[in-house]
């Protein structure tokens, strides 16, 4: 099985993580008790070839079927190449891949056996994070915000603020580092707020073959179209309260919306669909916060972060600005979340998912080929 993880004190834990924009495989080691940052490790990036990708992206809105095997088996060796040389770590998170998410209907797949992975390690993994909570009528996403929670509370922030995360989807967390546990009521508000860099992307690869709009150069040179923008606002969605998610294909439309114009007015006016999304979401926190951090490649592009700054009444900043590493958040968060696990601390409460009472779920699979389901709610 591995060295036991001890009930309390420092675990060196290794997240990994592979988002809905489809590029690779983030690593990363965390430091925690399952309740502070301790420090953080060194960090991963295992990226997916051209045909992995595309053996992924058929697989996108399956549940079942030959496309959703064959995707199953490149995340699962893709994260043992990333993960095989972190040998000084006493547990492994696993995410796995989202190819469907639909908490309503038929709930949530994350694809990727973290049985297979133990095995292969020679550690215990943590996996299957999202399914208890839909389980218990929660949306099981997102599920970074109990480690923004602890990032806030590392930074010494003293008032509330929000991390924003742009992947494939836009989701955003309100924390008020004044409350010490992020169970508490009022502590973490979060929530999806809407498509962010998967439509970009999507339509870029239709049009010119290219896998994103590096640095908003394409964007740059193009106008938004505010018919579009205006008739994407007035999507449903939009109009929910909070928490609530969303899958990466949930907006086909968008597409739609910008066909008829040239490529450079097009991506303009999707980057604008995502930053307009993230400004109808920021309506919905409960006190207005002192800075909004953002991670994911979305702060990459200048175009879109100064949309955000433009829409936004207050400071827009990369979480590099507080020393943080945007790129592996999403790692660092699924290492922290599975200390949580094993530990029986909650991994997601009504704040953030919309879940009956708070939850921590998750299957702990060991090398020895034991799995022990280890929800709980209370």
């Amino acid at each position: 099985m591995g060295k036991a993880i001890s009930k309390s004190g420092p675990v060196r834990a290794l997240g990994a993580m592979s988002g809905t924009s489809l590029d690779g495989v983030d690593v990363a080691v965390l430091n925690t008790d399952g309740q502070q940052i301790l420090g953080f490790g060194e960090t991963g990036y295992r990226p997916y070839s051209d045909a992995e990708r595309a053996v992924l992206r058929a697989a996108l809105g399956k549940w079942t079927g030959p496309e959703v095997v064959a995707a199953a088996r490149v995340v699962e060796d893709a994260h043992i190449a990333a993960m095989r040389d972190y040998r000084e770590v006493d547990l492994i998170g696993f995410h796995g891949q989202t190819l469907a998410h639909a908490p309503r209907l038929q709930g949530t797949l994350q694809v990727g056996d973290g049985a297979v992975l133990a095995q292969a390690l020679g550690r215990p993994v943590v996996w299957d994070f999202r399914s208890d909570d839909v389980a218990l009528g929660g949306e099981g996403a997102p599920l970074a915000p109990f480690f923004h929670h602890a990032c806030a509370r590392y930074i010494g922030a003293q008032r509330p603020l929000c991390f924003l995360n742009l992947g494939g989807v836009g989701n955003l967390t309100y924390v008020d580092p004044r409350l010490e546990a992020p169970e508490t009521p009022g502590a973490l508000l979060a929530f999806d707020t809407g498509p962010a860099n998967a439509p970009i992307n999507d339509f870029l690869l239709a049009r010119r073959g290219v896998q994103m709009d590096e640095g908003g150069r394409i964007a740059r040179d193009g106008t938004v179209e505010n018919g579009a923008l205006e008739l994407f606002l007035a999507e449903p969605y939009f109009s929910r309260l909070p928490p609530k998610s969303l899958d990466r294909n949930d907006f086909p439309e968008m597409i739609g919306l910008v066909t008829e114009l040239s490529d450079a007015d097009a991506t303009a006016t999707l980057t604008a669909m995502c930053a307009a999304a993230v400004a109808q979401g920021m309506q919905h926190c409960p006190e207005a916060p002192e800075r909004v951090l953002v991670t994911g490649g979305g702060r990459n592009n200048p175009v879109l972060m100064e949309m955000l700054r433009v829409s936004l009444d207050c400071a827009v900043e990369p979480v590099e600005a507080v020393g943080l590493d945007g790129d592996m958040l999403e790692a660092q968060a699924f290492a922290y979340l599975a200390v949580r696990v094993a530990r029986g601390l909650a991994t997601s409460a009504p704040g953030t998912t919309g879940v009956r009472a708070c939850v921590g779920g998750g299957i702990v699979s060991t090398a020895d080929g034991e799995s022990v389901d280890q929800r709980h709610a209370s």
